[in-house]
């Protein structure tokens, strides 16, 4: 499971998981809302006051497992707005939002799986999934930004020409 900010094409959020269980997705959105949850409330707290349909919330799309709703509904219900449902070709039902930008970067994991073969255990698949979720924000430009999420979301790590070995090193010194 991944989180992806739309504007600025961050991860927020990964999970590898073995089956889509209401628990599973129950902690994912828990360990998002550690994440974003306080953004969240903010901005609800400057909305609140405006009648519901002029509000302007943090939207959460997602297609129709039903396993997104009742975990949005246990972590964000009333904070966010939540549109659930969304198919891939939304403009030809007219939809505001859709959910490409996550249907992208499933399909670049998937493609990198494949020419793996496969992952020796659960813990390696997660290490590697969380790995990627680092080189995706802070390493590789993105195609459409033309500089990393990271950078796009206003985090400044300083790096220099080789980002990878910049980033691995100011890890290693900071522990």
């Amino acid at each position: 499971m991944n989180a992806i900010d739309k504007k600025t094409k961050y991860n927020l959020n990964t999970k590898f998981i073995q089956r889509r269980t209401n628990e599973n997705f129950d902690e994912y959105f828990k360990k998002l809302k550690n994440v974003i949850g306080e953004q969240v409330r903010e901005i609800y707290e400057k909305e609140k006051q405006k009648p519901p349909e002029d509000r302007n919330l943090v939207t959460f799309v997602t297609d129709k497992l039903d396993q997104y709703k009742n975990a949005f509904e246990n972590h964000f219900t009333h904070m966010a707005d939540f549109d659930f449902g969304v198919p891939i070709a939304q403009s030809e039902y007219g939809l505001e939002h859709n959910n490409n930008p996550i249907e992208r970067h499933n399909g670049d994991i998937k493609q990198r799986y494949k020419v793996m073969r496969n992952f020796k255990s659960y813990e390696t698949a997660a290490a590697f999934l969380n790995l990627r979720r680092t080189i995706y924000n802070h390493v590789r430009p993105h195609q459409s930004l033309g500089h990393t999420p990271g950078e796009e979301a206003g985090i400044d790590l300083d790096l220099a020409k080789n980002r990878l070995l910049d980033l691995i090193e100011t890890c290693a010194t900071q522990q």
